[in-house]
């Protein structure tokens, strides 16, 4: 197999990831990946073939970005590949809208500067590490500052910061 066949096959089981059956998954030898896609069914290889279509009209600058993620993924370990594959599972398994809100709230995230991004982080994990009755008070402020209006978060910022500063 040539090596360009067998990158065009590597990199089409990573974007159809999902397509392939999950022992497809683990790390296999490069020269295993024809032989995968030959035991695939017509359905899943038609699938693949489209996803490489859809590969080669990207831009040469989103191609790099998939080529990257593909290696990132390669260098994940076997227990975080498996977490990983099962929030896309879980991702692909929302309403469209839903889909949609976590687009935009990561692009969000990434649009902010290192250091607030690096405070989220920070007190999502506080979060992981409260216990479940202080997840519940969390979640339920969460929610109650999301039915505020700007101006009543902004008074509510205000008590904060005088709170803090007697």
């Amino acid at each position: 197999m040539t090596p360009v066949r067998r990158g065009t096959l590597v990199l089409l089981a990573a974007l159809g990831l999902l397509s392939v059956p999950q022992a497809a998954l683990a790390q296999p030898a490069p020269d295993d990946a024809a032989a995968r896609f030959q035991s695939l069914p017509e359905e899943q290889k038609e699938a693949l073939r489209q996803r490489l279509r859809d590969f080669k009209a990207l831009p040469p600058e989103e191609q790099a970005r998939v080529r990257e993620n593909l290696k990132r993924w390669q260098a994940l370990p076997p227990e975080e590949r498996a977490r990983v594959a099962q929030n896309l599972r879980a991702f692909q398994s929302l309403p469209p809208e839903a889909q949609e809100q976590l687009r935009a709230a990561a692009r969000n995230f990434r649009e902010l500067p290192a250091t607030r991004q690096a405070e989220v982080r920070r007190r999502y994990q506080e979060f992981l590490k409260a216990n479940p009755d202080q997840q519940q008070q969390l979640i339920k402020n969460l929610k109650r500052w999301r039915s505020m209006t700007r101006e009543e978060r902004e008074e509510m910022r205000e008590r904060l910061r005088e709170r803090r500063h007697r």
